[in-house]
């Protein structure tokens, strides 16, 4: 196991560099100068060359890589061509919006779908079964805006219960405003994940029923909620949490929709206005950032799968 998590974090780390790779030569190859985010309109050539020198698009390709690579080794994301301030805080404080929105929302949608999906295999046959499966393939279709939207006008427009949109000024100083913002975006969120979720357990939870150590256990005379939870559950949560990982790393990729929806300040809008600003650190840290997010949850998912299932273990050492 150990040689297994030395010889992933090393893939781990390849696939970040690679990324950042990937990012810096296709923000260069879009269209235009980086440096029209500091021009004005009608801006004379003495002007354009001032800021293409700040911005360092007047060196050439190989040096401006040089420079990145440096800077990201020391961890240094650059500053915003806009607002002069560095990208690293900028990001950390809107993670403290993003990562609170994405987590709770996950987890939410778990606590929500786990035991929708097992009811609705074990009881297929019955009408709520078949209602549940019906209800998870309808969410899936539904778009995640379509839904914050809905609750918008439900839950803030005609009920007043809960704020619209924002985020109070003060952050999370303001705990309870804080917690008040994210409840409809939480459940937007969560309401959207629980419906392919559910798809996944049923699922799984239909390979688990049909699987032969099932029914050596009840020959063994175990009773059926006793075997399925040794040996169902065990068996059926190693496919289950790959989906899981996918899920999450989704929900963080696409919580810039939410993020518009209900005007939070979050990693979505930095980015939006990154990219309407051409303002190339921001856009460019903000990828980074959210690429190595995505990869640390693909690692954990590994990690934990092989940590349930010993057979993987076997597979990855050669036992």
């Amino acid at each position: 196991m150990g040689r297994y998590l030395l010889r992933r974090t090393f893939v781990l780390a390849l696939s970040l560099i690679a990324a950042g790779l990937v990012l810096f030569v296709l923000l260069r190859l879009l269209p235009g100068d980086p440096s029209a985010a500091l021009l004005s309109v009608g801006a004379d050539e003495a002007q354009i060359a001032a800021a293409r020198e700040q911005v360092g698009s007047d060196l050439p390709i190989w040096m401006q890589l040089g420079k990145f690579l440096s800077d990201l080794a020391r961890f240094d994301l650059g500053k915003s061509f806009v607002s002069g301030a560095p990208v690293l805080p900028e990001i950390m404080a809107r993670l403290s919006v993003t990562l609170p929105l994405t987590v709770a929302s996950f987890l939410l949608a778990i606590l929500i779908a786990v035991p929708l999906g097992i009811i609705s295999a074990l009881r297929a046959d019955r009408w709520y079964g078949g209602l549940l499966s019906a209800v998870s393939q309808l969410g899936i279709a539904v778009p995640v805006f379509w839904i914050g939207i809905l609750l918008i006008w439900i839950v803030a427009v005609k009920f007043r219960l809960l704020p619209a949109s924002g985020f109070p000024m003060k952050g999370w100083e303001d705990a309870a405003g804080a917690f008040r913002a994210l409840i409809l975006p939480v459940v937007t969120i969560a309401l959207v994940m629980l419906a392919s979720l559910m798809r996944y357990v049923r699922s799984a939870t239909f390979d688990v029923l049909g699987a032969d150590y099932l029914r050596n256990a009840r020959a063994l005379g175990a009773s059926f909620p006793q075997a399925l939870i040794r040996h169902g559950i065990r068996n059926g949560a190693v496919p289950v949490i790959s989906i899981l990982g996918i899920e999450l790393a989704s929900t963080l990729l696409g919580a810039v929709v939410v993020e518009r929806v209900f005007a939070l300040p979050g990693l979505g809008s930095m980015l939006l206005l990154g990219i309407q600003q051409r303002d190339y650190p921001t856009v460019q840290g903000v990828l980074l950032v959210s690429t190595l997010m995505v990869l640390l949850i693909g690692f954990l998912a590994d990690v934990i799968q092989r940590v349930i299932d010993p057979r993987l273990r076997e597979t990855v050492t050669g036992r």
